[in-house]
């Protein structure tokens, strides 16, 4: 492969992928007159492209790389692995060893309810399966009209059909007739955005911690709405990934779970961004403090080295699901894929015996949040949030203490910003005019302070280019 990369130039792999390579959540069209940005290698937290450019990944590939690039211990897992048994299905009342041990291994990791779990290949798989497990339980129970799963605007839990009906994104929903029928969703717990609105109507902001209870009670809500009846679960993310980064207030997640216990409905966390470390515990639902019965992952299991995703199920829905039998019509042809489980043993080895949860917990989440609370005195910066090592600054055209005033969302001020930093050797994603960051685990503080350097870099440039272009006075 490396003598194949140096046969072609930057501009010969771009012809190529222009020719034949439809890439996910893109404008083709302009993709294919501008040309795609060609990785050829990695190391630790950086990447090199075909240019020789090196790029920190402040965005672990895309939210999954926890342990870093070049890790020996899961190359070896997977080339072992590979020479053993490459392949054999979970079908046919068959197994294999590597996911009989990564069951158990998950189940030893995962807060004491889960003792099960149900693999896939991704975390969009993964939301699928939970609408089919959570309505298969409702029917062994026999209350199939509690079929209805209440999620949020503007949450993410991925693509298939299933998964972006699910999501609370409308561009998403406007393509292919979503959202499929029994799917509804409420406001996001987005505190800045919810006291732009409020100052915008000429009514008075609300605190952090009134805010959060007031969120929650907007599950309540629609379950009254929809009839407590006919509500099968609540699906959200700890914090919401690429919607934002958006960090809810402390007191969102328990009158959450306290307005499901009320209605019996199953309370299901998606950490296919927020587990595995990445907001300072094993899992998010720790972090905040819930008790799901169902919880989604993917990406960090395997620190996305090989594809590999599924469904930690509780004990209050998988002792139905056995105890009452018949056939679940539901599978992938890779569910527990021996390769992708040999790795995800490895990588969640490493994380143990490197101590990369206390790492984030203790040391370099703490550290990355005070480098951004730094952020707070540039005049873009309008807000921040950070939780673990995931965070976020919103970008605002001025700022008085009256409150912020954000830029015209026509502008891309955000994809202005993005271009810069890809332009200075950072990655950083923009989702409108927030830009956010969650890289991996391993980073030291020497690192991040490298990092809070070219965000520093980049917001200065965005500023300098917005003069220059007249959209900031």
């Amino acid at each position: 492969m490396t003598e194949l990369i140096g046969q072609r130039s930057t501009r010969a792999w771009q012809d190529a992928d222009t020719a034949h390579f439809l890439h996910p959540f893109t404008d083709f069209q302009a993709l294919a007159h501008k040309g795609s940005r060609i990785i050829e290698s990695a190391h630790n937290i950086y990447l090199r492209d075909t240019e020789g450019q090196r790029i920190l990944d402040a965005m672990s590939g895309l939210w999954c790389v926890n342990v870093g690039y070049g890790q020996q211990a899961l190359i070896d897992a997977a080339t072992q692995q590979m020479g053993q048994l490459p392949f054999y299905n979970s079908f046919f009342q068959t197994t294999t060893p590597p996911a009989v041990a990564l069951a158990e291994k998950l189940a030893a990791i995962t807060p004491a309810q889960f003792q099960h779990v149900f693999f896939a290949n991704s975390g969009s798989e993964g939301n699928d399966t939970v609408i089919r497990v959570v309505r298969r339980y409702w029917d062994l129970l026999g209350q199939p009209e509690r079929h209805v799963i209440i999620s949020r605007w503007n949450g993410y839990h991925g693509s298939t059909m299933g998964g972006a009906s699910l999501s609370g994104m409308t561009y998403m929903h406007a393509q292919g007739g979503l959202p499929i029928p029994g799917i509804t969703h409420i406001g996001q717990p987005h505190l800045f955005e919810f006291n732009l609105q409020r100052r915008s109507a000429g009514l008075p902001t609300v605190e952090e911690a009134e805010f959060g209870q007031m969120a929650a009670r907007w599950l309540e809500d629609k379950i009254l709405e929809v009839g407590p009846d006919k509500v099968a679960a609540f699906i959200g993310e700890p914090v919401q990934g690429a919607g934002g980064v958006i960090v809810p207030p402390a007191t969102y997640w328990p009158e959450i779970q306290r307005i499901c216990d009320k209605y019996g409905i199953l309370l299901v966390s998606d950490e296919v961004i927020c587990g595995f470390g990445r907001t300072g515990s094993w899992f998010g639902c720790e972090t905040m403090g819930t008790r799901p019965d169902l919880m989604t992952f993917a990406k960090g299991v395997t620190s996305g080295y090989i594809p590999l995703g599924g469904v930690m199920v509780g004990e209050r829905v998988a002792k139905v699901l056995i105890e009452q039998g018949g056939e679940f019509e539901h599978g992938y042809t890779y569910s527990g894929h021996p390769v992708a489980c040999a790795v995800a043993l490895a990588n969640i080895d490493l994380m143990q015996s490197t101590q990369l949860i206390e790492h984030v917990r203790d040391d370099i989440g703490p550290y990355l949040a005070q480098g951004f609370e730094s952020l707070r005195d540039h005049p873009l910066v309008g807000d921040v949030q950070s939780c673990g090592l995931m965070a976020a600054l919103h970008l605002v055209r001025s700022k008085s203490s009256s409150g912020p005033e954000v830029f015209d969302p026509q502008l891309g001020v955000g994809m202005i910003c993005r271009g810069h930093c890809f332009g200075n050797g950072l990655i950083m994603r923009a989702v409108g005019d927030r830009m956010i960051i969650a890289p991996p685990l391993i980073m030291t503080r020497a690192q991040i302070d490298d990092m809070m350097v070219l965000i520093r870099l980049c917001l200065d440039r965005t500023l300098v280019d917005l003069r220059t272009r007249n959209l900031w006075v």
